[in-house]
């Protein structure tokens, strides 16, 4: 199992980790590892803790300090996760990537193989991308060609791992109970989505709406729906749900009608999925 925690489920409106809602997770991952599953853990916040410590006023527009506060916010973000997780008898794993640990092949097999033994060990592999040197990564090859290659939000990074790692199923956790056929904050008529069995040109067009740029995190559900697609055409299950309601991820697990489920695909083979994302 794959879980996403978002910046906007992570942190409070004002700044700050949301601990109440913080440890509830850590919580429920450890009760999930303790019934035998395995848990990788993608989480955001690095920036926005770095934010908050450095006594910024608004989460920065200038890369070279978006960088600096994911170097100060990510020791900060890990140091809570291994505090909490100890609490509990779990053993976690930093983790970092840029999307070069992917895209090359000798790089990702090292990965999995890395990823593999971690779970082997009854290790929760706590991951986030490298926001300190991958969003620098743009190479130029012409004047007026740029090739970025960084994830740009952690959406895609989960539907990665997912992918890669042969996952059954990749729980995305937002601000909002899941897919709807319009933006629920523009009024009553969005209908809510709770089974998606394919993902059509029409399901995609959901996704269109615009991302409200005074909110924390980078991924709108534009992304979501892009992150659940690599996931279900690897054959894996994924969900959007709501992270801010209360024992979500027990609810998720005991059954429950909880937020947008995205039926599997066929699936493609390990050498496939690596050439296609």
């Amino acid at each position: 199992i794959v879980i996403k925690l978002g910046t906007a489920v992570l942190m409070k409106d004002e700044g700050g980790i949301a601990l109440s809602r913080f440890y509830h997770f850590v919580e429920s991952i450890a009760a999930l590892m303790k019934s035998g599953k395995e848990v990788l853990l993608v989480t955001s916040g690095a920036v926005g803790l770095g934010v908050r410590t450095l006594k910024l006023p608004a989460k920065p527009k200038e890369l070279p300090l978006k960088q600096a506060c994911a170097a100060v916010g990510q020791g900060r973000l890990m140091s809570l996760y291994n505090d909490a997780f100890e609490k509990t008898d779990v053993v976690a794993a930093q983790v970092l990537l840029t999307e070069e640990d992917f895209s090359n092949r000798h790089r990702y097999l090292n990965l999995r193989s890395t990823i593999t033994e971690l779970l082997s060990l009854g290790v929760l592999p706590v991951i986030n991308e490298n926001d300190t040197v991958s969003t620098a990564e743009i190479e130029t090859f012409k004047s007026d060609h740029e090739v970025k290659v960084n994830f740009g939000d952690n959406d895609k990074l989960s539907a990665l791992v997912a992918s890669k790692m042969d996952a059954d199923l990749l729980v995305i956790l937002t601000d909002v109970e899941g897919l709807y056929t319009a933006d629920p904050r523009s009024g009553p008529d969005a209908k809510f989505i709770s089974l998606v069995e394919s993902i059509t040109p029409e399901i995609e067009q959901l996704g269109e709406s615009k991302v409200d740029a005074s909110k924390p995190g980078r991924g709108g559900i534009k992304t979501k729906i892009a992150a659940a697609k690599v996931a279900t055409q690897s054959g894996c299950a994924a969900i959007i749900a709501g992270g801010k309601n209360e024992g979500v991820i027990r609810r998720i697990f005991a059954g429950e009608d909880v937020g947008t489920l995205f039926l599997p695909g066929k699936g493609l083979s390990g050498k496939q999925r690596w050439i296609a994302f």
